[in-house]
């Protein structure tokens, strides 16, 4: 499907959505993009029912542009004590260096997957889109959600899973390139091998389905907004050039960490994303961010990583104690390939700078 789709699909004035990006932002960002008439996202995953419903109520409160409310579609597993006190083995040198005693308990699942529960405070609020990573919910929720006059969108990393997604009603499908920062939505298979660059995917999509498409991943500037257009995409999703925008919650140690790591970057001249891997020890599935000490050491892919969410649990421990002291060793610094998009400006500006040479005329409308 072209371009001119967007508006349909997301209601807004220019084909951009902000990524939802938790743990970095709130309704602040989401409100910033959608009054420059970008979509505004708010990450859900991590948010209790009344944060949520706080969250929605601050962004209604501040503008009448469409919203999209973000969430987790995964398969939560039991908590496995066996495989928590395997990963502590590993972790035992971290514990005994910062002097503090371990806690192996559950901990609580840090990120909770998409349920009635939810769509019960919700509902009233009628969402003008929803999307949705590690899949979909179940016929039935979903069904629920499309009953409110929602667009539905949802992130596919292999052209299988845009399929998948196609064949399951969504109105939209966001092709999730390797670039792109924090957690891979993939959900189909475990297999990174089977994850491209976000030219390669968006192609096969594009082609592939008969539904408007969404590129993400590496789209920090105007330009890339264009080619991804050019290629067939209806809209762009950005995220991690947010990270030093004024209204980010960026914390001072990834903002540190994303300015240190962007000027290592020019400095080599070996092209954006020297600075950042896929990693599984911080939360149990492979997430995009910068390099540091836990990834170097532990490996980006250590396969004694608890399943998803459960890694966390200890690795959140020994970020508490680590940034107490003004270090990001165990902190997740979510952060997407293309490190030198990000700007310390306003939301506003990043907004209208994506499309200052990007085409949002009416062939596009």
């Amino acid at each position: 499907m072209g371009n001119k789709h967007f508006k349909a699909l997301l209601g807004t004035e220019l084909p951009i959505i902000q990524a939802p990006m938790a743990g970095v932002q709130d309704s602040k960002l989401a409100i910033a993009v959608a009054k420059v008439g970008g979509l505004g996202s708010i990450p859900c995953g991590m948010l209790s029912k009344a944060q949520i419903i706080d969250e929605i109520k601050a962004f209604r409160a501040a503008t009448n542009a469409p919203l999209n409310l973000n969430f987790f579609c995964h398969q939560l597993p039991p908590f496995d004590p066996k495989a928590q006190a395997h990963w502590h083995e590993a972790l035992i040198p971290y514990f005994d260096e910062l002097g503090i005693e371990v806690d192996l308990g559950q901990g609580g699942a840090s990120r909770m997957p998409f349920n009635h529960a939810i769509a019960d405070e919700i509902a009233p609020y009628k969402p003008e889109v929803i999307s949705f990573h590690f899949g979909l919910p179940d016929t039935e929720l979903l069904a629920r959600v499309k009953s409110w006059g929602s667009k539905v969108i949802a992130s596919a990393t292999t052209l299988a899973e845009a399929e998948y997604l196609t064949a399951r009603g969504v109105d939209g499908i966001i092709a999730q390139g390797i670039e792109a920062g924090g957690h891979r939505g993939m959900f189909l298979s475990e297999d990174l091998n089977t994850q491209l660059e976000m030219a390669s995917l968006l192609t096969q999509i594009a082609k592939g389905v008969d539904l408007p498409v969404i590129a993400a991943g590496g789209i920090g500037d105007s330009h890339a907004v264009k080619a991804a257009m050019e290629q067939g995409a209806c809209a762009v999703q950005v995220g991690s050039a947010y990270l030093l925008c004024d209204e980010a919650n960026t914390s001072s140690l990834q903002r540190a960490a994303i300015e240190h790591a962007a000027k290592a970057d020019v400095s080599r001249a070996h092209g954006a994303g020297d600075c950042t891997a896929l990693t599984n020890i911080f939360s149990g599935r492979p997430a995009r961010g910068i390099v540091n000490r836990a990834m170097t050491e532990l490996g980006s892919m250590n396969p004694r990583a608890p399943a998803f969410p459960y890694a966390t649990n200890l690795m959140a421990q020994l970020r508490k104690a680590s940034e107490a002291l003004g270090r990001s060793d165990f902190s997740p610094l979510w952060c997407g390939a293309n490190i030198t998009a990000c700007r310390k400006i306003s939301a506003a500006e990043m907004t209208l700078a994506l499309m200052e040479s990007a085409p949002h005329d009416n062939k596009y409308e």
